[in-house]
């Protein structure tokens, strides 16, 4: 077990620090608070007040690297009484971020599941744009922000088929968030330079406290990548818990879920994943399971294509078992994969998503707005 993540300083300490994985079961020990209290009230503005309770904001829900008409990439925060928790940061979303209503200087924590770029693509804006500002100039970043996330993969899978294909960045083939980071600040380094010599902006690599996860100790490899575990600590705050385990994502590794405890309720993303016994074990009786669908009935795609699509992600017509499997409360689909392009018929989505499950369905939508609370999930807008 990482030996100070009973330290909520330990986020703030260093840079690109590891952290060690360890047994501890999810969700225990967090006060209750009473029923009700995370009710969304309507704002002056005309908005949903976040201040209080605990909401989720689908940022984007796009499935996959192509851009779809009407989505952003994946992106959701998680609002805890006003301070916000990033969940991916794929294409658009430190826009959407602001078109949510959300303040910057209200980012607490970013959490990468893993390293594709589709969960990825908006991550250097971030700290590009969004910490553009000083502080007390307009809304911007605080401080460094704490970012977790996968290490370097190690190695790279063969290509399908046995074909050959060729390697980029031959020096450096599998960087992991760390290094990703510093590429992206090293490769954005004049515009940096010139707006901290003549705007007084902040050095961006500075903005981001790296913490790439350790999965040493595991048996987990980019051969082995997901093999069977409890859920471990990656981070608690006085505001909230938050755990993961490893998820089988074809050769993408490492891939992780996360599981957000709060007092007023707990919510598990799956990331991206293929049927896995570690999320079912990590989202055991969440309130809310946010979990990536796709379909693929009725179209014809490359082999390649449909081979990585079935062995890295669920079908709508069966994410209903894992949310059984998982004794959620309520299921919200996200990442949202309907691979003919057209757009998600969202009723058809839910009548899908509801094989093999009893409970509430949600079929997410770019901005909308979903809080918790001891009497369920409402989508708010």
């Amino acid at each position: 077990m990482c030996s100070s993540c009973s330290d909520p300083t330990h986020t703030h300490r260093s840079l690109s620090r590891r952290l060690l994985l360890g047994g501890v079961a999810a969700g225990a020990g967090l006060a209750t608070v009473p029923a009700g209290i995370a009710s969304a009230a309507t704002d002056s503005r005309g908005g949903s007040d976040l201040t209080r309770g605990l909401h989720v904001v689908l940022l984007g829900t796009a499935g996959g690297p192509p851009p779809r008409p009407g989505q952003a990439g994946i992106s959701t925060a998680i609002v805890v009484d006003g301070k916000v928790y990033l969940v991916d940061v794929g294409a658009a979303a430190v826009h959407q971020f602001v078109n949510a209503g959300l303040q910057l200087a209200d980012l607490t924590a970013v959490f990468v599941t893993h390293l594709h770029v589709d969960h990825l693509a908006d991550y250097p804006n971030l700290f590009l744009l969004g910490g553009w500002n000083t502080p007390g100039q307009g809304d911007t970043l605080a401080g460094p922000i704490p970012v977790y996330g996968p290490g370097a993969a190690g190695g790279l899978p063969p290509a399908f088929g046995n074909g050959t294909v060729s390697t980029t960045s031959p020096g450096d083939p599998t960087p992991g968030l760390a290094g990703l980071t510093d590429h992206v600040c090293d490769a954005f380094a004049y515009s940096t330079n010139v707006f901290m010599r003549d705007s007084g902006i902040r050095e961006t690599r500075a903005l981001a406290d790296v913490h790439e996860i350790d999965v040493a100790g595991t048996g987990a490899s980019y051969e082995n990548t997901a093999p069977d575990m409890r859920p471990f600590v990656v981070m608690e705050d006085d505001r909230v818990r938050v755990t993961a385990v490893l998820v089988p994502h074809g050769p993408a590794f490492p891939a992780f879920a996360y599981r957000f405890d709060t007092a007023y309720g707990s919510v598990t993303f799956s990331g991206d994943t293929t049927y896995s016994e570690n999320l079912e074990r990590l989202a055991d009786g969440s309130r809310l399971l946010v979990h990536e669908a796709v379909n693929v009935q009725g179209m014809s795609m490359p082999a390649a294509v449909l081979d990585h699509i079935l062995l890295s992600h669920v079908e709508v017509q069966k994410v209903g078992g894992v949310a059984t499997r998982s004794n959620a409360e309520a299921l919200l689909l996200s990442h949202i994969g309907n691979l003919d392009g057209s757009a998600v018929n969202r009723p058809q989505w839910r009548r899908w998503a509801r094989n093999g499950y009893d409970g509430p369905v949600h079929v997410g939508g770019d901005l909308e707005i979903y809080s918790v609370d001891r009497k369920g999930v409402k989508k708010r807008s």
